[in-house]
This record gives C-alpha cells, sequence and structure tokens, in this order.
C-alpha cells in the first residue's frame, strides 16, 4: 500500500520512545508517601467551594479513568497497573462504562457466549477483579471515583418499554420513567453494599471510594424524547405541569426537540427531581461521599440550576474528538483561540460555592499539537481551585498490550476514536509535572474571583447563552456562576449580557504565573517549583522566565522543569526537566495538513526530539544532566557549565531523550 509521506517540518528528528504499560521511566510516588492508603483521611466531603477529608486535610484529584475492560484486569495485571499510575503522580481513578454491553468483561457478564436476558445482577468473577484493583489502588494512595450509570444496555428480562429500541443507559428515559429509575437504584444497591472481600469493606463504608455521579451525559435537551411510550407519558406529565402553572401548551402532539423557555424550564424539573429522587436513594442505602447530577455543560445553565440538590458539579471538556480517520476541529491549536476553549465552558458549569470536578478531558491522539493540554489543564485546575480532574482515558482493554502501538483506535460507542493515553509521550508523559502543578500546588490559586450572576432568563433560555465577559474573564481569575436570588459578593460580578473586558494580546492570571500568548502560539507556567513553556517555541526566540532561559530550535515544544525535592528550582538539588512535542505510531500517514488519517502506523512509538538551550539560575555548585530512557536507564550525561549562578546545559543531542533529571553532583 503506498502512503503519502507524514508531515514534518524542517531538520526534524524523531526517535522511539515507548512507555512500558507496566512500569515508569521515573518513580516520583515518594513525594506522594504520607497519602498512602487512600482513604487514611477519612471519608471525602464537599467543604464550601473546596473537597476536604473528614480530619480537615484538602482534598485534590489528578486522575484518569479506567473504562470497560480496563476495570477488569487480572490481579497480577492490577498490582502493576495501581504501582504505574503512582509512579506518574495519579490519585483518582474514575471506573467508567462498567456496564457497557460491547466490553468483555462488563459488570453484568465476565464473557461473551452465553445469552443474558437481563441486566439485573452483577456477575461475580467481573466483581472480583474489580474488587482486587480497588484493593491495588487503594494501597496506592489511588481514590475511586464510582459510576451509577453510562452504558447499560437493558434487556426483556429487565421489565422495561420498547427494550430493543433503547439505546445505551436508555437516553434519556432513565431521567424519568419510574420502571428505569426503579432499575438504577436497584444497580446502586447491589454495587455500593457490595462487601470487597479484599478491603473487607462494603463500598459505601469505604472511604478509598470519593466521589460518585448519578449519571454519565444523560439528559432531555440533548436527546429529544421521541420513543414511545415514553414520549406519549412524559406529555402527559407535561401537559400537567403546565396546567398547575398556568402555561399554555399547543393543542397538538409536542414536540421535545422543538424547545421554548416552558419547555426549558420543565426539562430543569424533571432533572432536578430525577437528581434529588436518586441522591436520596444513595443517602438511604449509607453511601456518605459527595454525590454529582451529571456531568455535562451543554445542556445549559438550566441543569446547572438542576444540580443545586447535588454536593458538587462535574463537566466534560474535548478538543478535536478526531472521530473515525478525521479531525473534528482541524488538527488546531488551543493555544492559538482567542478564548480559552476549557477555562470559559468549566466556568460556565462551575457553582461557584461548591466543589468543582473534571471527569473528563482530552486533546485526543492523532492531534499534533496535543502535549500542549496536560500541563495547561493541571495549571487551569490549580489556579481555579477546581476538586480535581481526570484524563478519558487510560485504557479501555485490561491486557498486556503487546503490540507498542500508541493512538489504539476504541469501537463500541457507535464510533471511533483514539482515546488511550496510557503510552502517549505526548499527554501521559507529562503527568510527572502536571501532579506536581496540581497536587502539590505548584500553580497558586487565584487572587480575584469573577462571577456571572445569572438571571430567569438564562436559566430557561432554549439557545445557548452569551457569556462574552466570562469567557474573558475565566484564565485571569476564579470564574463561576451565581443562581438567580444569589448574593453574589465576588471581586467582579456581571451579567449574561456584560461585554467582555478589553484585554491585551497576552493573557496573564491575576497571580502572574501564567500566561497565554494566542498570537504567537505559546503559554507559559512561571512558578517558585515548576516552570515550563509550551507551543511553538522554536519560533519564539530566547523565552525569559524568573531564573530561566530557554532557547528551542524545535518548532513545537514542551519544556518542563519541576523541584523534586520541595525547595524552589533556584536552590533544588533534585530537578526533572521533560521536553516532548510532537509524537505518533511509526510510519503513521496523514494528508497535508494532518487532518485526515490514511494509516494509524506501527510499533514503536515515535517522539521528535526537542532540542534547547537551557539556561537555570542555581544556587547549587554544581549540577549534573542525566538522559533517562523509558526504562529508567540513564543514556547519557553531562555536568552543567555554571558561571555567575547559572547552569547552561543543552537538551536533544547526541543521546536524546524527552526525561532528563538535573541533580546536584557528588
Amino acid at each position: 500500500m503506498n502512503h503519502p509521506p507524514m508531515r514534518s517540518p524542517e531538520k526534524s528528528r524523531w526517535i522511539p520512545y515507548v512507555l512500558p504499560w507496566e512500569d515508569a521511566p521515573l518513580d516520583l510516588s515518594f513525594l506522594y508517601e504520607d497519602e498512602k492508603p487512600a482513604g487514611r483521611h477519612g471519608f471525602l466531603k464537599a467543604a464550601g467551594d473546596r473537597f476536604a477529608f473528614e480530619n480537615g486535610t484538602e482534598a485534590r484529584f489528578w486522575g484518569t479513568c479506567f473504562n470497560s475492560a480496563a476495570n477488569f484486569p487480572e490481579h497480577g495485571h492490577a498490582e502493576k497497573v495501581a504501582r504505574r499510575l503512582a509512579k506518574f503522580g495519579v490519585n483518582m481513578m474514575r471506573c467508567h462504562q462498567m456496564d457497557a454491553e460491547w466490553s468483555t468483561p462488563n459488570i453484568f457478564q465476565f464473557s461473551r457466549g452465553r445469552r443474558r436476558d437481563d441486566s439485573r445482577s452483577l456477575d461475580p468473577e467481573s466483581l472480583d477483579r474489580f474488587d482486587y484493583l480497588v484493593c491495588c489502588l487503594k494501597r496506592e494512595g489511588i481514590y475511586i471515583y464510582m459510576d451509577n450509570l453510562t452504558y447499560r444496555r437493558f434487556k426483556p428480562g429487565d421489565g422495561v418499554d420498547a427494550v430493543d429500541e433503547l439505546g445505551p443507559a436508555a437516553k434519556p428515559y432513565t431521567c424519568f420513567d419510574p420502571r428505569l429509575i426503579e432499575l438504577q437504584k436497584e444497580f446502586m444497591t447491589q454495587l455500593w453494599t457490595h462487601v470487597n472481600p479484599y478491603t473487607g469493606l462494603a463500598y459505601k463504608d469505604d472511604p478509598a471510594v470519593a466521589l460518585t455521579e448519578i449519571a454519565n451525559e444523560d439528559h432531555p435537551v440533548i436527546f429529544p424524547p421521541v420513543l414511545e411510550p415514553y414520549r406519549s407519558r412524559l406529555e402527559e406529565r407535561y401537559r400537567a405541569w403546565a396546567r398547575e402553572r398556568g402555561a399554555e401548551l399547543p393543542a397538538g402532539r409536542i414536540d421535545f426537540a422543538a424547545r421554548d423557555e416552558t419547555m426549558m424550564r420543565f426539562f430543569a424539573d424533571v432533572m432536578r427531581g430525577y437528581y434529588a429522587e436518586m441522591y436520596r436513594h444513595l443517602r438511604s442505602i449509607g453511601v456518605r461521599i459527595p454525590i454529582t447530577g451529571n456531568n455535562w455543560g451543554y445542556p445549559g445553565f438550566s441543569d446547572v440550576q438542576s444540580s443545586e440538590c447535588c454536593d458538587f458539579m462535574d463537566d466534560h471538556v474535548y478538543w478535536d474528538m478526531w472521530r473515525d480517520t478525521h479531525a473534528v476541529n482541524g488538527n488546531q491549536m488551543m493555544l492559538a483561540r482567542k478564548e480559552h476553549i476549557w477555562a470559559a465552558a468549566c466556568a460556565r458549569r462551575r457553582l461557584l460555592d461548591r466543589p468543582f470536578f473534571v471527569s473528563e478531558w482530552d486533546q485526543v491522539w492523532p492531534n499534533e499539537w496535543r502535549a500542549e493540554s496536560p500541563l495547561m489543564l493541571a495549571a487551569l485546575a490549580s489556579f481555579q481551585g477546581w476538586g480535581g480532574a481526570a484524563i478519558h482515558t487510560y485504557r479501555y482493554r485490561n491486557n498486556d498490550p503487546k503490540d507498542r502501538m500508541g493512538g489504539v483506535v476504541m469501537y463500541g460507542v457507535g464510533y471511533r476514536v483514539n482515546f488511550d493515553t496510557f503510552n502517549d509521550p505526548a499527554k501521559f508523559g507529562l503527568f510527572y509535572h502536571a501532579a506536581l502543578l496540581f497536587r502539590k500546588g505548584h500553580v497558586a490559586p487565584a487572587r480575584e474571583t469573577a462571577a456571572l450572576a445569572l438571571v430567569e432568563r438564562d436559566i430557561c433560555s432554549p439557545q445557548p447563552v452569551p457569556t462574552p465577559a466570562l469567557a474573558a474573564l475565566s484564565e485571569r481569575h476564579r470564574a463561576g456562576v451565581a443562581l438567580p436570588g444569589r448574593d453574589a459578593k465576588e471581586d467582579k460580578v456581571f451579567g449574561s449580557d456584560s461585554p467582555a473586558p478589553e484585554t491585551a494580546d497576552r493573557i496573564i492570571s491575576d497571580t502572574g504565573q501564567l500566561c497565554r500568548d494566542p498570537k504567537r502560539k505559546l503559554g507559559w507556567i512561571d512558578t517558585p517549583r515548576t516552570k515550563a513553556a509550551y507551543g511553538m517555541l522554536g519560533h519564539a526566540g530566547e523565552l525569559s522566565l524568573n531564573g530561566l532561559k530557554l532557547r528551542v530550535k524545535t518548532p513545537f515544544a514542551v519544556v518542563a522543569l519541576s523541584s523534586l525535592d520541595g525547595a524552589p528550582l533556584d536552590e533544588s538539588a533534585n530537578i526533572l526537566l521533560t521536553a516532548v512535542g510532537r509524537a505518533d505510531n511509526s510510519n503513521a500517514r496523514y494528508n497535508e495538513d494532518h487532518t485526515e488519517r490514511f494509516y494509524i502506523g506501527e510499533a514503536p512509538v515515535l517522539i521528535e526530539v526537542i532540542e534547547a538551550e537551557i539556561e537555570l539560575r542555581t544556587k547549587q555548585p554544581a549540577l549534573r544532566v542525566f538522559a533517562i530512557d523509558p526504562d529508567g536507564f540513564v543514556t547519557d550525561h553531562l555536568t552543567a557549565e555554571i558561571g555567575d549562578g547559572t547552569a547552561g546545559f543543552p537538551i536533544g543531542g547526541k543521546y536524546p531523550s524527552m526525561y532528563y533529571l538535573v541533580q546536584r553532583a557528588g
């Protein structure tokens, strides 16, 4: 087969860099030893706008998702993966899609072949594997975010209407149909009261299980009710609701896709009732951790109001989903956008009086510039004071990935996409720094808060409400919304119709630690213990941060330095330097602008070598620089030239890597 050559810049150099699935090049778990085992501080609570454990310790979660079969590995596999995650700094795992019928195993069926007539019992072999996984994660200080309803396929034996026509999770009928709600409660009771034999605790009684959601991406605004008899029953409920409020409805058949303000108010009431009913059930069976309703910003502000009965807010943010072989957002950089799409979206979803979590985020594998996202997201999360974030996803499968490829194509949800991140140098490879930025608070919280004071017309608007001021301020200050009738006392308060404030080309946080320059397509993080620059650094000339100068030759790059001993970088005797940019499989083939993929490629995974000159201010008398390969071996070392309190050294030379340890000599 003839494939077009992979597009690459001038003087580009690529080398294999395969992150081992069962280990990590560096082990930074020693930085988090006082957090093991998970649950040692007691149950998680919502304390104002933050998460805290029972003993008062603030909780910050840097995490990932295990999708479908990844939740059910063999015992030996579970032990290795749990240790690997801890080495990278991960302390949260969201168990996602455990109920997906297309997965083998899933929570209802361990193996493929026998036909299941219902979905009303949990498979004992699947449970055993999941139980042991949770035990391993807990031992390594990794908490659990437990899903309840994601992709469950209801079956004839479940006793539900039109079962053959219901899609995954029976969306949106699970939000309002009594029988489907009854089945959800039954599942919750089975799962949460199940005693894990490896911990000796029911999940409701295990403080290592920290968060849960009622339903994943399920809402009648996004999935208009059309299936009978569910649609007609909902219409009867809608007409009764309207009569009670004196609202007029058309005489003919209600089209739930043709939304107006009255219908939006009705949907808000439906979802509020659904969340409240499920919330009460979880509490009645003994679940005591923070609960959220949904995790989607797409329904708009009506769902923000509906979620007020829950303990925290959650959102999902993506960029360039690459469905099948085509880019969705045209292989673009987020850095180049005038508006930070993730910061703005999360601010619209966030209620300022309670914790906030991002349970899914990703800039999907074929996007060339995806290395921009991990540090950008981690820095934003710390600056905003979020409770945490989890990338979607770690893996879909539970086996040894012998093919050693990245960007594995996932099937099962109606399209194909490249969500696995466990061996992506451009994303998971940056998790060491991301965890330090967020969990260790290397990025300081915002000094001021900007609040969007919602009014009733914002809540019931059938169309997306523009919020230009919130979008403009979401990178500069702690940002979110206040519901109608609340007395917003934040530093900056504005309405949905407030214009965006005038801004300069560079967007700088009110702490001065974060900057994004859309025009030059670059950003930087400048804190005492982590300094990083990312984007088109090769076109920027010399880039100067406080105590650090970078001269990068490679056009697109991320260069990050973090202290590993807690001291400021200019005093540290142990520093991790990561340099990474583009990554892909060998022989992957695309069209000229990298918006269409012709061939996914083969093993091994390649990274583009980042060539740069580093000048770091230091009080150390001597520093050595070690290049580290994927197995943790030192492939080269050099002694930095120190003069006038500055250490200078190159990276990406004779023995290039993406990881370098900069340590005091002797």
